[in-house]
Order: C-alpha cells, then sequence, then structure tokens
C-alpha cells in the first residue's frame, strides 16, 4: 500500500514547516488528491493518522478533496473530463488527448496550526506543494 508512504511524506513535510515556524502542534492538514493519482483517500487517511503518531501532527485530521481528472485534446483544444478509467479520446473530433490538464495532483494545499502553537501572527499557513 503506498498510501502509507505518501502519509510518511505529507508528515515529514509538515514537521518541518512546523520546525521552521515553532510551531508545537497541527489541527489540520488539507491534501489535494487527483482523480488519476492512484491514491485512495479513505487509505491515505487511514495511513495519515498511524504516521502522525507520537509527531506534532499526532491528533490532527487529514481532508482530502478530489480533483477531477482533465484533458485536453490537441488537433481540436477540446477540454473534458477524463473519468475512471480515463476515457483519453476526445468526443468532439476523435483526436487523443494531448494533454493531461489536471487529475494527477498530490498536493498539501493547506496547514492549520493548533491554538497555543508560536507561529507568529496566524492560526494557519497556507502553504502549496507538490509531494
Amino acid at each position: 500500500m503506498h498510501e502509507m508512504s505518501v502519509a510518511l511524506s505529507v508528515v515529514d513535510q509538515v514537521e518541518r514547516a512546523a520546525l521552521e515556524r515553532g510551531a508545537h502542534g497541527v489541527r489540520e492538514v488539507r491534501v489535494d488528491i487527483g482523480e488519476l493519482a492512484g491514491v485512495v483517500a479513505d487509505s491515505l487517511s487511514f495511513c495519515f493518522g498511524l504516521a502522525c503518531a507520537g509527531t506534532v501532527l499526532e491528533g490532527a485530521d487529514l481532508v482530502t478533496r478530489s480533483v477531477p481528472g482533465r484533458a485536453s485534446c490537441a488537433p481540436c483544444g477540446r477540454t473534458w473530463e477524463t473519468g475512471m478509467p480515463p476515457d483519453l479520446v476526445c468526443a468532439g473530433c476523435g483526436g487523443g488527448a494531448g494533454e493531461l490538464v489536471s487529475g494527477r495532483e498530490l498536493r498539501i494545499i493547506e496547514v492549520r496550526w493548533a491554538a497555543g502553537s508560536a507561529v507568529p501572527g496566524a492560526t494557519h499557513a497556507t502553504r502549496s506543494e507538490e509531494m
């Protein structure tokens, strides 16, 4: 299950950010997960809880948001939601997807620090970081 390695990476990155900011606790971590990223949100949440044990993230909530897969057609420029399994053929002209526009994301969007953390002037820090 690769969700555990993703969860460990999230915990590591947020711990480093907490250390840099002098934060002593994390309340919530928000993550975007593209539907084409191959990550199961429920499995990631379970693994996140395990990975947080004994860290400044212990007890933190993981909030995930699904990002739909979208493709664009090189010949006609049309964009469409790919769905799962992904449909990579343009319904407009029959051409193949020239580019996946979205859906592969795996990104930390926001960290909400725990009350009483020593983060000057903020109760949360917005940070967008690819994993």
